[in-house]
């Protein structure tokens, strides 16, 4: 903590919710109904008699965020009981790993290349569901879903190395791009939440933990709060004493749950109904031969066989579809063509659509046949631009398109000497600006140009040409 130049400490404890297709220690689907109560059986609402029996599915998933985190794997996987008293686990205890856990002393490279310690990986069964009708401060009952009790659930443990809530933001930003290489997580179906301890050195880094925050954007909203309220409550004069509190993500504060407890509060013993599973080195060989390559090895890759920017390929590693897609382009297309059509066009496009790479039928084919027509000059940027929005929206076959619309590019140099010619006795006025310096008076007659071509002709081969005959 005194290493902290910002004066802020936060450490995570990450839950994720991986995507198995059945519960942790029994047979109930992950998903599907969502009448409450439903997927449910003895073994997940804890009836008397009732054996748990471990996923194979699950454990391997694990392995593979282990590996992905430069964990040490311990060889033996070992569960406890977690006792508490809540509704949300009907038999008042949660079985997890307390002693020993799945991985340990791993590590988390953020984006400026400071690397952030993983205390331990384990792996636990999701607690039910508490639905507060008005609220959580407000309702006056909760209603309780067992249909969530006994999902898989990891929880990624940091050390407390984290500086501000940009950092938390950008490791939440980090891990999520592992799990979904890993293809362990679907963030359109699966829960990520996190528990955030953050401590600032004006209270002696009295540890404040904020509960169940979900979504890598919502962590940042809310340590941004807490920090700023435990600076006011430091500068008038208060004490801080360790607390647990809530974030209420509609009102943008956190509150108070109760006074913080301890690990040893939750009386760990080990579950005598589940035997100790060895992870043998078949098991962890066959999940290391499944493994992909991952993100910060593909940044590598596209840097030194493309040579692209780095920025570039960090932004286009982020997301395991666009890399995929930008590997499969830059085999037939020059890769620093498709890396900036990739990063800013293909990207702007699907953003102002609000889809996703999974969510439109486009795929790289259309995209290498864009490309190309671009490499060779037979359309300009900005034709090609105008049919990516189509493309995104129902994909086509690009040449016969631009056949059909007679889109090909105007490149013929006396063709585009007669539009220009044309927009120069057409816009004396403008060229009278040019001429006195006003430069942005010529791109007033470019335009004029591109309108005169449809938007077929080069800009830059426009502006060369009005400039010679304007210098006659």
């Amino acid at each position: 903590m005194k290493g902290s130049k910002s004066g802020i400490v936060v450490g995570l404890e990450v839950h994720v919710e991986i995507n198995t297709d059945t519960k942790l220690f029994c047979g109930c689907a992950t998903k599907g109904s969502e009448e409450p109560n439903t997927r449910t059986c003895d073994v997940c609402l804890g009836h008397p008699g009732s054996k748990p029996v471990l996923n194979k599915k699950a454990v391997e998933y694990a392995l593979k965020l282990c590996l992905a985190l430069n964990c040490k794997i311990n060889r033996e996987l070992i569960f406890s009981r977690k006792s508490y008293f809540y509704p949300d686990m009907a038999k008042n205890y949660q079985i997890s790993q307390y002693e020993i856990p799945l991985g340990n002393n791993g590590s988390l490279k953020l984006k400026n290349g400071k690397e952030i310690g993983i205390t331990r990986v384990h792996m636990e069964e999701d607690p039910a569901a508490l639905v507060h009708p008005a609220g959580m401060q407000e309702s006056a009952y909760v209603l309780v879903d067992y249909n969530r009790s006994g999902n898989p659930l990891l929880e990624i443990v940091t050390e407390p190395e984290l500086e501000s809530a940009a950092e938390a933001r950008e490791f939440m930003k980090q891990l999520i791009t592992i799990l979904n290489y890993l293809g362990i997580f679907d963030i359109n179906q699966n829960i990520i939440k996190a528990d955030a301890n953050v401590s600032i050195k004006e209270s002696g880094f009295v540890k404040q933990e904020v509960k169940n925050i979900t979504g890598f954007k919502e962590i940042e909203r809310a340590l941004q709060y807490e920090i700023l309220r435990q600076k006011a409550e430091v500068g008038a004069s208060k004490k801080l004493s360790q607390e647990t509190r809530a974030w209420d993500s509609e009102k943008g504060i956190t509150f108070l749950l109760r006074k913080k407890e301890t690990e040893e509060d939750y009386g760990y013993i080990l579950d005598s109904d589940l035997v100790k599973t060895e992870i043998t080195k078949e098991l962890l060989n066959g999940v290391k031969e499944e493994m992909p390559e991952l993100a910060h090895e593909k940044v590598k890759k596209f840097v030194s066989k493309h040579k692209i920017k780095q920025e570039d390929a960090h932004i286009i590693s982020a997301e395991k579809e666009l890399a995929e897609m930008f590997e499969k382009v830059s085999e037939e297309i020059d890769p620093v063509l498709a890396a900036k059509w990739l990063r800013r066009e293909l990207v702007r496009v699907l953003n102002y659509n609000k889809k996703t790479l999974q969510e439109i039928e486009m795929d790289e084919k259309h995209m290498i046949q864009l490309l190309r027509l671009v490499e060779n000059k037979k359309i300009t940027d900005n034709v090609a631009s105008k049919i990516l929005e189509k493309l995104i929206e129902k994909p086509f076959d690009v040449d016969e398109y631009i056949k059909k619309e007679d889109l090909g590019a105007v490149s013929d140099t006396k063709e585009i000497e007669k539009y220009c010619k044309e927009a120069i006795s057409e816009n004396a006025q403008a060229v009278e600006d040019y001429k006195r310096g006003n430069e942005k008076a010529l791109n007033f007659v470019v335009g004029q140009v591109m309108r005169k071509t449809k938007g077929k002709a080069s800009p830059r081969e426009v502006n060369d040409v009005l400039k010679k005959l304007i210098k006659k």
